[in-house]
């Protein structure tokens, strides 16, 4: 069941005519529906974000659904446990799915204080962190918490000390995730219902249960004006729909387009539509980081930038910690913020979830925060990458090869 709002199949009155056929889109290739009547927050700092998280989690009524790729069993994933253990306790039903792969080190063992309180978590798939297990090529990368199926986060951080800030390594961690009160909840809570069943075949969740639908879906009163699509994608489908929504909003641009990725790889389809946008007076801007947490990846990102320079793409290198965001913005009026990078991972293999806004106040607001991110990075020029040595550049082109299983 996907809950809908009445009227979610029809382009809402609200949007730009412009942005209609992008909303038809997603309704035929993912049934996304079009969910209005939504409050956003946006948080580019772990603290604050988690300090927004916990206040949810303490005033948890019903039910918390939490899905992230990385859940480490550090102190901030202690701290989250012991939340989530508290709420268990209260008889508030809480359930977890975290990626084996992306949460490596972390064990059903962790876990342990949660089960004896009520609550469950699982490995999504319950696939296994390693090589043996086929399946954990595709890895569930989305970050997905909803409260009372009435307060939901969707972004790019995870959970874990370095997301916060406290890594030695990265120091500064800039990234990106939103908090939605309003009827895009539905979407959000449909796309862990699917996981969840998928993951544990015991505790299924039955959302044609009219008590589920009572619990999982509850009535919304309208909150806030910002209007949106929930989008999923997956080695599950096709269709690649996170991936054709961002070649549908660089090729509706007319002024400007405002990319922030940690990984820039992009396939020949996403290439084309840069250099196309680029190509017909666009401003095309994409932020990308100034260090590595994946080397391959790191090179290959490079080399793409290099080739994107070429095209007359503007490519910022983030030097002010790591940039982790996964942001596109287009003319300060339709904003996508989620899980999934601009990478061939992202694109086929990977389970992500994106939101897509087309609100103008909301599309000001990343603006902005766009613009701030660029004071904190440098332009990288054709002479920067000209005046490489023939060994970096051996590295970029060996990384470029790899892209596709990176």
């Amino acid at each position: 069941m996907l809950k809908k709002p009445k009227d979610a199949d029809t382009p809402s009155k609200k949007i730009a005519w412009e942005s209609a056929n992008m909303v038809r889109m997603f309704m035929n290739s993912d049934t996304s529906p079009l969910y209005d009547n939504n409050k956003i927050d946006v948080f580019t700092n772990g603290d604050k974000l988690m300090d927004q998280m916990f206040d949810d989690i303490k005033n948890a009524k019903s039910s918390i659904n939490l899905e992230f790729y990385t859940f480490y069993a550090d102190k901030i994933g202690k701290k989250v446990l012991a939340a989530l253990v508290e709420k268990a306790k209260e008889g508030v039903d809480v359930r977890v799915i975290y990626d084996s792969w992306g949460s490596m080190g972390t064990t059903q063992r962790f876990f342990k204080p949660l089960f004896e309180a009520g609550g469950h978590a699982y490995p999504f798939l319950h696939t296994h962190s390693n090589f043996f297990d086929f399946r954990v090529n595709f890895r569930d990368h989305h970050k997905i918490l909803v409260i009372d199926g009435e307060h939901g986060y969707v972004g790019g951080f995870n959970i874990g000390d370095q997301y916060m800030g406290w890594s030695k390594k990265f120091g500064n961690w800039q990234d990106c995730s939103i908090r939605i009160h309003g009827n895009a909840i539905y979407g959000l809570q449909s796309q862990f219902i699917l996981d969840w069943n998928a993951t544990d075949g015991k505790l299924q969740i039955n959302p044609n249960n009219p008590e589920m639908i009572k619990k999982y879906y509850p009535i919304i009163h309208t909150v806030g004006e910002a209007v949106m699509q929930i989008v999923s994608s997956g080695p599950d489908t096709s269709m690649e729909q996170i991936k054709i929504g961002y070649i549908k909003m660089i090729e509706m641009a007319k002024h400007k387009v405002q990319i922030t990725t940690p990984y820039l790889i992009p396939d020949p389809s996403v290439l084309d539509a840069l250099k196309i946008a680029s190509m017909s007076g666009v401003d095309v801007q994409i932020i990308v980081p100034d260090m590595p947490d994946h080397p391959f990846v790191y090179r290959a990102t490079q080399y793409y930038a290099s080739q994107l320079t070429k095209l007359g793409v503007k490519v910022y290198y983030y030097n002010n910690g790591f940039m982790h965001a996964k942001t596109v913005v287009v003319d300060d009026k339709i904003v996508s913020v989620g899980s999934a990078n601009m990478d061939y991972r992202s694109f086929k293999l990977n389970f992500e979830i994106n939101s897509f806004t087309y609100d103008e106040e909301f599309g000001k607001r990343m603006g902005k925060i766009f613009e701030e991110d660029l004071k904190k990075s440098t332009l990288q020029t054709t002479k920067m990458f000209e005046s490489e040595s023939w060994w970096l550049n051996f590295k970029q082109h060996f990384s470029r090869l790899l892209s596709p299983i990176l």
